[in-house]
């Protein structure tokens, strides 16, 4: 039995070695011994979810199959859901349950669609796309020059040609949404009392009137005897809202208002009333997101003119239009957001997934924020391979969902990022009690926690540090400073919880104010968990020190640094730790093109040092950003990739 007990033995470590040299060969070659990201699926054939495309929704409602109900075509320009999408309304219903989107090509960047008397018109700058339904945006008919009408302004980014008989003469007539950010500017203008200091965003709308089959700009519309001008985005809808006979304006913005100008003159003689905010009985109407976009049609064909609205997480809302007035203000209904046959599992856009065992039934949930600051709580329904999925369920303090935004000047990019909150975020067991609670970031790089009391969810609060004699720390770009026991360090970054020194109490490991990834040892004393401030303790080999984003730049070793740029480019890390390679150690996963990994090839109580191994894929999921999580979705003992895209979908990297 004893000479039986040492071939036992060593079999078992021959093998182990001969994984372990599988793995290393992974490493070196993971693109030819792996799958490639794959979309996940609700695989959920009984529910249904939000209608979603990725990142950005530009809806063209219309009845694309001609059966006499309303569709919904979705271009959505981003990555890496970019594509023009077929949603079809197979019941008839005025709001249906959408079937799932089908492609039918790529996306049509500022596509605007126009429903008038003389018919449906679809348009890009310059543009008009003739026989759009069947020939989509390859039958083009140039109408004019769309560079000419940007001259003098230094930075747009919404560019909305649409088409209308604007005076009423008989022939159709061109309007233009323009925005100007020069005098935002962007980036880092607070004083140091939080106010922005640059100009707003300007929103303008331009006629350009038909005269004998040639356009002519007749210059910026008024309204109120002054330039009409919103906050960016104009997105403007000329249409009969209030029913007296003339064409009335409605404009969206770049934030989540829309605007009411009331065509005070006639048809033929158009006169536009100041802009009041279209608002109801539940106080103004307000879109969930930011960057929306409002299109003018009479959607249940009540004869009163609707609103069809897209969000910046790929949504598309109606807002319904009552037919009442109130102060000769046409009342709306609030948004209510269309939903379709759940297909691919989504939730808003930038989702920052971790994979976790949440409601404690032994499978792999998924807790996850996203760019509109929210938490939701993904149930895994189980069947192995391909799980199956209930939808997002929103997390909630007190029956209210925890949602964490900018406000006015939270977020160093100024306040056209209001609605935004980017959380990003890690599940461990923080304080000790045996529930597992979160730990996030977001917008405003304030380090908070939300506690599970096994029960319910507390409000979030702040990490806490012990100092001792050491200054607090925040990046020299805030225009607020940290409280001396409250961990600020760079935005929209992972705090990723973890025992690190295995000592028993949960640690920090993430980028500090800085942008080094640096160690935060946890402590508990008199029962209340802290951390102490960050160390440097990871570091870079030779010609893998990580910069600006995805770039690695040559270099000698030096602490990891995974970011170097300053206000709105800073932070942005995404991170995980796995041990990837299967050798004992924890490698690095971060956010990159689609997921970049660092292997752990040193480690050491206060040097740990990774080799930058690139990206696992050549597939782009990100404009912006990923977030990469781990699962064992098939329990071989293998590690999986799980990751939040830009689009807000989940992708599936298997081994």
């Amino acid at each position: 039995m004893h000479l039986l007990s040492q071939v036992n033995s060593f079999l078992k470590k021959t093998i182990s070695l001969s994984i372990s040299a599988a793995f290393l060969l992974n490493l070196t070659n993971a693109q030819q011994v792996a799958k490639d990201f794959e979309i996940v699926k609700y695989n959920n054939s009984n529910t249904t979810s939000f209608l979603g495309v990725g990142l950005w929704a530009w809806p063209l409602p219309m009845d694309y199959d001609e059966d006499g109900d309303m569709d919904m075509l979705v271009s959505c320009p981003d990555k890496p859901f970019n594509g023009l999408y077929f949603f079809e309304n197979t019941s008839g219903d005025d709001f249906p349950d959408f079937a799932s989107p089908v492609r039918l090509g790529d996306a049509i960047k500022n596509v605007q669609i126009s429903h008038i008397e003389q018919g449906m018109r679809v348009n890009i700058p310059g543009v008009e796309l003739v026989d759009f339904k069947t020939k989509l945006a390859s039958n083009e008919k140039v109408l004019f020059d769309a560079e000419e009408l940007k001259k003098g302004f230094e930075k747009v980014r919404f560019n909305q040609w649409k088409m209308v008989d604007y005076e009423g003469d008989g022939d159709l007539d061109i309007v233009v949404g323009i925005d100007d950010w020069a005098d935002y500017g962007w980036d880092n203008a607070f004083n140091d009392q939080g106010v922005w200091i640059n100009g707003p965003l300007h929103g303008f709308v331009f006629l350009l009137e038909n005269q004998d089959g040639e356009y002519v700009n007749k210059g910026r519309i008024e309204a109120g005897g002054e330039m009409l001008d919103v906050y960016g985005a104009p997105s403007p809808n000329f249409a009969d809202f209030d029913g007296d006979g003339d064409l009335d304006l409605i404009c969206g913005e770049f934030l989540d208002r829309i605007t009411y100008f009331e065509n005070i003159g006639t048809r033929q003689e158009p006169n536009y009333k100041e802009g009041v905010f279209l608002k109801n009985d539940a106080g103004l109407i307000k879109m969930d997101l930011e960057m929306i976009i409002p299109v003018a049609v009479d959607w249940d064909k009540d004869g009163h003119v609707d609103l069809v609205v897209g969000d910046e997480d790929g949504r598309v809302a109606l807002v319904r239009n009552t037919g009442k007035q109130i102060d000769k203000v046409p009342q709306f209904e609030s948004p209510k957001y269309f939903r379709q046959q759940s297909d691919n599992l989504k939730f808003g856009a930038l989702a920052t997934p971790v994979s976790v065992d949440w409601d404690n039934d032994g499978d792999e949930d998924i807790i996850t924020g996203n760019s509109a600051g929210y938490f939701a709580f993904i149930e895994n329904l189980g069947r192995g391979v391909k799980p199956v999925w209930k939808e997002p369920k929103l997390l909630e303090v007190s029956g209210e969902p925890i949602r964490i935004q900018a406000g006015e000047n939270g977020s160093i990019q100024g306040p056209a990022e209001a609605k935004w909150g980017y959380t990003t975020l890690s599940v461990a067991d923080w304080d000790g009690d045996g529930n597992k609670d979160i730990i996030f970031n977001s917008i405003w790089g304030k380090i908070e926690w939300i506690r599970n009391t096994g029960s319910g969810l507390e409000a979030p609060k702040p990490i806490k540090v012990n100092r001792g004699s050491e200054a607090a720390t925040s990046p020299a770009w805030n225009w607020w400073k940290s409280a001396p026991d409250e961990l600020v360090t760079q935005w929209r970054t992972t705090p990723y919880a973890i025992d690190w020194d295995k000592d028993g109490v949960m640690d920090l490991v993430m980028l500090d104010f800085e942008g080094y990834l640096s160690f935060f040892k946890g402590v508990n004393e008199n029962g209340q968990q802290a951390i102490l401030p960050g160390k440097r303790i990871f570091y870079g080999d030779k010609a893998s020190i990580y910069t600006n984003r995805d770039k690695a730049e040559n270099a000698e070793s030096g602490p990891l640094r995974l970011n170097n740029a300053e206000a709105g480019g800073s932070g942005r890390r995404k991170i995980s730790l796995v041990d990837w390679d299967n050798d004992g150690d924890l490698d690095l996963l971060v956010n990159s093109v689609n997921v970049t990994l660092f292997e752990n090839i040193s480690q050491e109580p206060n040097k740990v040092i990774f080799s930058h191994k690139g990206p696992l894929s050549e597939k782009v999921l990100a404009g912006h950003t990923t977030s990469p999580t781990f699962v064992d979705w098939n329990k071989d003992g293998v590690w999986e990739i799980f990751v939040g895209a830009e689009d807000g979908h989940f992708y599936h990297f298997q081994r």
